[in-house]
């Protein structure tokens, strides 16, 4: 069945009429933040099948209409590209449902109801036109029977691995007259973590092989327009939102002719409310989208702007030069390189990491190194001797001319040590990493706890724990003194 009465959209400024005029949707065409976008370049993003890349990334805060918009999408799709195939991929079932339940009510404004074909079930609508939409559960099984057009998954961040590397193979291009409607997967979530499926789609988004359009909007982004009943400044002091705002929202305005319609999504009062019941940490994190929480994470006092550098100051390279080792066979053998300045600042001035390669291949680096160090202090494990050689890792690294010390200390108690030279609490910081070692700097930002377990007594061993052994086995033999070991070896 056609609506002739419903034209399609074909410039911007057409669909952002034609949502006005059908669903009674003003959305945002503006950002308030500089860098971020506004949920109408999604729509559009969405809608215009001549932009690239088609994948695309919905960062955006919590309640800031990311499922609803998704859902707009949906049905535009449906309405104006016959016979495509839509699947929602949820965090969860009861995820996906939330976007079901816009989905519904969008088809019951007029006329879009006449296009319903049979009957809306609890995971499928479709039209007379051939298009359709399916939920899909959160499941291996779910995902690999799918072949469609659009894979909309939302609440990334909660996804299994497995599943959505599945779901990467569930596009295919579909023709439509002299036209064609390309595969795509779009993904909306919160950031909550530094280490979750979200923020690696963040980071590979810049990667030219991984080409993937990213909208980001905050909830100052998405504010309704602000009225006379609120002040930025008045005799009961500032507005709660003035850090954010900056007086902006007061600029928007009522859609003429259309009462009660706003351009924002989320209303003045509420946005205050949510600031007021959270931490800064949550609000910076869901609410601002500026960074992922770090509250599961092994060393929160880590932090980019404060840690990281782009040069080493001559002070720094006048000191010693010392290293610290993390053996690995399968997983990565790590060797950090530092100088130690005369007031005991440490900087980090390059890594070795590699996998697979025999331990005099990793003596070869340390011996031939810019910065060949004073000492090495290593894991102490590496005292066991190896059942082919007969001698251990640190008495082969003593016989190739190396100074190795192994001091003993527990895991906590070692990282409590990078802690306090991350952030001590009378000076400023005494551990910075020069921008160039990568493994490390993405390690101490992605060392955590299991998933909501943050008091539990080992962190997790996915890979980020590697560079940050390293790290500790150089800053204990460092910070806490170290007894020698005198070993002879007798000629046979």
């Amino acid at each position: 069945m056609q609506l002739p009465l419903v034209r399609k959209p074909e410039t911007e400024d057409d669909l952002h009429a034609w949502l006005v005029e059908h669903l009674s949707v003003m959305v945002v065409r503006e950002p308030i933040v500089d860098g971020h976008s506004a949920p109408f370049e999604y729509l559009c993003h969405a809608f215009f099948e001549d932009r690239s890349p088609r994948d695309c990334v919905v960062w955006a805060n919590r309640g800031g209409g990311k499922t609803f918009y998704a859902a707009v999408a949906t049905l535009l799709d449906m309405v104006f590209k016959p016979g495509i195939e839509i699947r929602i991929l949820g965090g969860s079932l009861e995820q996906s449902k939330h976007m079901h339940a816009h989905l519904r009510r969008l088809f019951a404004i007029e006329p879009f109801d006449q296009l319903i074909e049979g009957r809306i079930t609890e995971r499928r609508i479709r039209l007379t036109n051939g298009s359709s939409v399916e939920l899909l559960a959160q499941s291996q099984t779910s995902v690999r029977g799918t072949r469609v057009q659009k894979l909309r998954c939302d609440e990334l961040e909660l996804f299994d691995r497995e599943v959505w590397e599945a779901a990467q193979l569930t596009t295919r291009e579909l023709r439509v007259g002299d036209g064609r409607i390309r595969g795509s997967i779009e993904c909306f979530s919160t950031m909550h973590v530094p280490y979750g499926l979200m923020h690696e789609l963040i980071e590979q988004s810049h990667d030219e092989t991984t080409p993937r359009r990213v909208f980001k909007w905050g909830v100052v982004d998405v504010l309704d327009a602000c009225d006379e009943a609120h002040a930025c400044i008045s005799d009961d002091g500032a507005c709660p939102l003035a850090p954010e705002c900056c007086g902006v929202a007061k600029t928007r305005m009522r859609t003429p002719g259309s009462p009660g319609e706003v351009p924002g999504h989320i209303g003045i009062d509420d946005a205050i409310a949510l600031k007021q019941r959270v931490g800064e940490n949550t609000w910076n994190a869901e609410m601002l989208c500026i960074r992922p929480q770090r509250s599961d994470c092994v060393l929160p006092e880590f932090d980019d702007r404060t840690h990281v550098v782009d040069a080493i100051p001559e002070a720094a390279r006048s000191g010693i030069r010392v290293a610290g080792m993390d053996f690995g066979i399968r997983s990565p053998t790590v060797v950090l390189f530092a100088h130690v300045e005369p007031g005991g600042v440490l900087w980090i001035v390059d890594e070795h990491v590699r996998s697979d390669a025999a331990l005099d291949e990793h003596i070869g680096v340390i011996r031939s190194h810019r910065s060949s160090p004073a000492w090495i202090g290593v894991d102490p494990a590496g005292r066991q001797r190896g059942i082919q050689t007969g001698i251990s890792d640190i008495q082969a690294m003593r016989r190739a001319g190396l100074v190795v010390k192994d001091r003993k200390l527990g895991l906590h108690e070692g990282l409590k040590l990078i802690r306090t030279r991350l952030k001590p609490a009378a000076v400023g910081p005494r551990l910075y990493i020069h921008r160039s070692c990568e493994r490390l700097i993405d390690s101490m930002r992605k060392y955590h706890y299991p998933k909501d377990q943050p008091y539990t007594d080992s962190p997790e061993k996915d890979g980020h724990d590697h560079c940050v052994d390293a790290l500790r086995y150089l800053i204990q033999n460092l910070d806490m003194g170290y007894t020698s070991v005198e070993e002879r070896y007798i000629a046979g």
